[in-house]
């Protein structure tokens, strides 16, 4: 339902063009693993940064779908996932990209994108689990790392000009997208035929790691074929009969469909005919490890609470997703118009998505009169909970969110979501006690974490609390993660000029200073413009312009699914 994002369509031909980098594969799904050759290029930690680096930027043109709930779904299913294929010592993590396009893709470092618009079109958990394997594969079978050795210098250089050209055009107005996208057309091109010449090859590749790992997991294997069939239907039909851009780019042919069928036909039949020979398949396909028929636990919501019930948590969070990057009002009233006229729409789910859109449009109590009736079908499930916190909260009926918020913290703690929706409601209309209690809630789990709304949350209860301090080196570690590293160097250098900082504040304070100093001299030595670069024009204009001709250079709609 969200408007569609015609800039990010440019975005991702150029992202894959210097990131997704496919590369010729052999037709055997058990590679060998090219080791130094190609870690000399990049190593695993320079493409783990690179990733990451990524991510920030994407994070800087609000591209990233940034919420708890669907930040633990989508890696507890990738790391479940991850955990049943070939090679789960690698680095992986997963996010959600903002963008109605039907598409997912795999960057250096093992991360892994899913589209908003994708998770929407499933239909079933094992269709999106498919998707997300198919990426996994990618990762498992050295795609990125192979086209790394394959592509020398050109690689490597165009990925750094792409990851430098996302806000290059800031300087230079409206226009100013021409820039980058003129800059990286000669080396694009040469990229992009090689993509055209191995595409298919590693994206059966990739099918056929990811059927596997799928019947693994405990995932109905066929569901791969299921999705390219459903996704054709859908998709094989554009304006004045014209495939879509996707299709034309990683064409789903029949040929790839016929092929997922068999590879998951003979993983079904083989397990059926013996079950008990875990070695019947070995050396042409991974040991089996999951007895059919594939019926898969529930997702874990955080640290090891469940969504109980039988309520689905995928078809919560499909909803979810929807919402989240979606227009709340049009989609409220998509979702009333649906309900009223489709009796087969009325689901628990979809009556969960349209009480997260009323909420989000202000309308509290008439998202607490969709949400009761669920809860009385289904009331320990935490994310209905949540939901009702959030729209009690919003409705002015504080003390009861407050103490909702309360319980759910104190049934999962550590739990992102609840921490922050609980925080949040401290801070903003409690008092000076409220937000250090806020600030104790969210101070466990800045610990390894690189989400930016966290880290601004703890800074703001910190900051109400009188803790400057902490407040100011979290507003930065905010800004350094939401892909502003200039804003954190600031904020830092600052901080370290106040006269009340005790020893171990200095102490941390001057590590993260040296921790981002490498980073900004780089950029500025390759004259890499980001949104909050001092070298672009100035204040807010800078920032509107940085995320529009960054959409222009960044979008992420054609990569490697």
């Amino acid at each position: 339902m969200a408007p569609r994002r015609p800039a990010t369509r440019l975005l991702t031909t150029l992202i894959l063009a210097g990131l997704a980098f496919v590369a010729g594969a052999q037709d055997d799904v058990r590679l060998p693993d090219l080791g130094s050759s190609a870690n000399a290029l990049i190593s695993p930690q320079e493409a783990q940064d690179y990733g990451a680096a990524m991510l920030r930027q994407m994070r800087a043109l609000d591209m990233v779908v940034d919420d708890p709930l669907l930040d633990d779904y989508i890696n507890d299913l990738g790391f479940r996932l991850v955990a049943a294929c070939a090679k789960p010592r690698d680095h992986f993590a997963f996010f959600i990209v903002k963008d109605d396009e039907i598409n997912a893709f795999a960057a250096p470092g093992g991360y892994i994108a899913v589209n908003s618009g994708l998770i929407t079109i499933t239909r079933n958990e094992s269709e999106l689990a498919g998707v997300i394997a198919h990426e996994i594969g990618h990762i498992t079978q050295n795609h990125l790392q192979r086209a790394f050795e394959a592509s020398k210098k050109d690689a490597p250089l165009m990925a750094l000009v792409v990851l430098g050209a996302i806000a290059a055009g800031a300087t230079g107005g409206r226009s100013a997208g021409d820039a980058p996208i003129a800059v990286l057309a000669g080396g694009q091109g040469l990229l992009a035929q090689k993509q055209i010449n191995f595409t298919r090859k590693d994206e059966i590749e990739a099918d056929r790691a990811g059927i596997q790992t799928l019947a693994n997991a405990g995932f109905d294997p066929n569901a791969m074929a299921a999705f390219f069939q459903h996704m054709e239907d859908v998709m094989s039909v554009g304006a004045a009969g014209e495939a879509p851009s996707f299709l034309q780019d990683h064409p789903v042919t029949s040929d790839r469909i016929a092929d997922a069928k068999a590879r998951a036909g003979a993983l079904i039949a083989a397990q059926k005919l013996h079950p008990s020979d875990d070695t019947l398949l070995k050396g042409q396909w991974e040991q089996i490890t999951t007895p059919m028929p594939f019926v898969h636990a529930p997702i874990r919501l955080g640290r090891g609470s469940s969504d109980p019930g039988g309520l689905s948590t995928y078809a919560l969070m499909r909803e979810r997703v929807r919402v989240l990057s979606g227009n709340a009002v049009r989609l409220a009233t998509w979702y009333s118009s649906n309900l009223k006229e489709h009796p087969d729409f009325d689901t628990p789910a979809n009556h969960y998505g349209y009480a997260l859109a009323l909420t989000r449009s202000s309308r509290g109590e008439q998202a607490i009169a969709q949400l009761q009736p669920l809860l009385k079908a289904h009331k320990d499930s935490l994310i209905l909970n949540l939901a009702l916190a959030d729209a009690e909260l919003q409705a002015g009926r504080r003390d009861a969110a407050l103490a909702l918020y309360h319980s759910l913290n104190q049934q999962s703690p550590r739990n992102k979501a609840v921490a922050l929706a609980y925080a949040t409601a401290l801070t903003d209309s409690g008092d000076k006690t409220q937000a250090a209690t806020a600030a104790d809630l969210l101070r466990p789990l800045l610990e390894n974490s690189d989400q930016p709304e966290i880290y601004s949350a703890y800074a703001r209860a910190s900051e109400k609390a009188g803790d400057n301090e902490r407040a100011g080196e979290a507003f930065a570690d905010a800004s350094y993660y939401s892909g502003r590293p200039f804003d954190a160097m600031e904020q830092l250098k600052r901080l370290l000029k106040r006269d009340d900082l005790n020893y171990y504040a200095r102490a941390r304070i001057q590590a993260r200073i040296a921790e981002l100093t490498p980073l900004v001299l780089e950029l500025r030595k390759r004259k890499i413009e980001t949104p909050d670069n001092p070298a672009t024009r100035n204040g807010s204009q800078q920032l509107q312009d940085g995320r529009c001709a960054g959409r222009l250079c960044l979008g992420l709609d054609k990569a490697s699914y």
